[in-house]
């Protein structure tokens, strides 16, 4: 897209959230739903567009350091340690909120989570609108992340007002969450930020999340997951699984970080052996193998080092059978 389309674009974008519509962009992680953070009636359009609960709280997308104040009350002295090492990008912080934030946006808890996106399109947008988007993914709700403008067209459809074309996310999985609300910093989501480069920072290691951790987007046990039934599968049992269920008969698809031998005839797709490029290529990948309407999706389970904390995550809430909503 030229500059001046895209100009025209974000201005066009900005028009529409200034009277309450919703707008699609990108961010470095995924696609997101934007509406005026600061207008409930907006954001409740974001909770019909998606089917999400209305307890789910959203993050709030802002473009400077010195907004947070507008929506956190209490300012650790961790934020500005964390902000200078990695705003822009893909971490998200839950602090306490300000008195005048939105229920509709916290999920009516007593904390906001606030981040700054590392994507041009994204920072354009916020700041020609001047003020703070709240922006779940766009998709809907517990479904995979959309990682292109196709795919959230494909999702959400004429639910939304613009969709903003960024071209593919650069990361491919949601942000890191870290919860800075209770005293010691806790991990609530892994993401683009790993543990280590948290503890860098902080001088010690996160905490996990625990039973008392404020609600966060995509922490549900089955979230990110496509149509078709899913199953993990670990490396060393991938072949024989396949094979087992090809004989007897079923519709197959498999997402694996190696080729396929030449006995299989489920669709195949092999992902890079890299975590971070993996990453980039696990929404799209899924999206592909779910349209395909198989009976089944086979996944390799990804290596248990460091490095692939938040692919695991994603491909075990993908593979975690969904119960009522779900």
């Amino acid at each position: 897209m030229s500059d001046s389309s895209l100009d025209k674009q974000i201005q066009k974008a900005v028009e529409i959230l200034h009277r309450g519509g919703l707008v699609a962009f990108p961010t470095e992680t995924v696609y997101g739903l934007g509406a005026d953070a600061k207008n409930p009636e907006a954001v409740r359009r974001i909770f019909a567009a998606k089917g999400r609960p209305a307890d789910h709280p959203l993050i709030v997308h802002l473009f400077a350091v010195e907004q947070v104040k507008d929506w956190a009350k209490e300012l650790p002295e961790q934020v500005n340690d964390l902000a200078e090492a990695f705003w822009p990008g893909p971490l998200t912080l839950i602090l306490k909120r300000a008195e005048q934030v939105p229920d509709i946006v916290t999920g009516s808890q007593d904390t906001v989570g606030l981040r700054i996106p590392g994507h041009p399109v994204a920072l354009k947008l916020l700041k020609a609108f001047g003020g703070a988007l709240a922006a779940p993914s766009a998709n809907r709700f517990g479904h995979i992340s959309p990682t292109t403008a196709e795919a959230v067209c494909a999702e959400l459809g004429d639910a939304v007002d613009l969709i903003v074309d960024g071209g593919p996310c650069e990361v491919g999985l949601e942000s890191t969450i870290l919860d800075l609300s209770s005293g010691e910093p806790r991990l609530l989501r892994p993401g683009g930020i790993s543990v280590e480069q948290l503890t860098e920072v902080l001088g010690a290691s996160p905490l996990l999340s625990g039973r008392d951790a404020p609600r966060a987007p995509g922490t549900l046990a089955s979230h990110y997951a496509p149509c078709t039934p899913a199953v993990l599968v670990a490396e060393e049992n991938l072949l024989a699984f396949v094979s087992q269920q090809q004989a007897l008969g079923r519709r197959l698809a498999v997402l694996a970080r190696r080729a396929a031998p030449e006995n299989i005839t489920a669709k195949w797709l092999k992902l890079p052996s890299e975590a971070r490029a993996y990453a980039r290529a696990l929404y799209a990948a899924l999206r592909e193998l779910d349209a395909l309407s198989c009976e089944q999706i086979i996944i390799e389970a990804a290596p248990a080092t460091k490095e692939w904390l938040a692919v695991r995550d994603r491909l075990s809430r993908a593979t975690t059978p969904r119960f009522g909503s779900e």
